[in-house]
């Protein structure tokens, strides 16, 4: 894995932020740096973030595989994460989620908690369920990369995805 200089030194910079025998505090920090970068964590980019703590790659890995944020495989070009608490959910974030699929052309029949990303076979989309995107009163709501969508219904998703064409 090649690692630009820039974000080495942000790397670093974010290390020095910890007392040394502390830096592996900074575990989260540099994995978000990377899948900024790379769009995903990579075992390559797991490595990197464990040699450049001093630490097992056990441990990062550990991070990756808990919090849902982080991806394990490249997304689409445009990443879709649509909410599904209790206020998306009645307000019809799963008919919303099957519309995106079907216009985007997304089979999420073999979609688990271990590999919860679909990609269309184009590449130009993945979609995934999220948890709680903060906006209770305007759901469903959906994330496509960092773009907020509120009031995503399946009747606007068409317009939606066109957007990102």
């Amino acid at each position: 894995m090649e690692v630009p200089k820039e974000l080495e030194k942000e790397a670093d910079d974010f290390i020095c932020h910890y007392p040394q025998e502390e830096k592996g505090s900074a575990s989260l920090p540099l994995l978000h740096l990377l899948q900024r970068e790379f769009g995903y964590i990579s075992d390559d980019a797991i490595s990197w973030v464990a040699e450049k703590l001093g630490t097992e790659p056990i441990k990062i890995l550990e991070l990756v595989t808990f919090y849902p944020g982080f991806r394990q495989k490249a997304p689409g070009k445009y990443h879709i994460r649509v909410c599904r608490t209790l206020s998306c959910a009645m307000a019809g974030c799963h008919q919303t989620m099957e519309k995106i699929c079907e216009l985007a052309g997304i089979d999420r029949s073999n979609v688990s908690h271990h590999d919860p990303i679909a990609i269309s076979t184009d590449g130009k989309f993945s979609i995934e369920f999220a948890e709680c995107l903060a906006s209770c009163g305007t759901g469903p709501v959906c994330l496509v990369g960092d773009d907020f969508h509120e009031e995503v219904k399946p009747e606007n998703t068409e317009q939606l995805l066109q957007q990102y064409k």
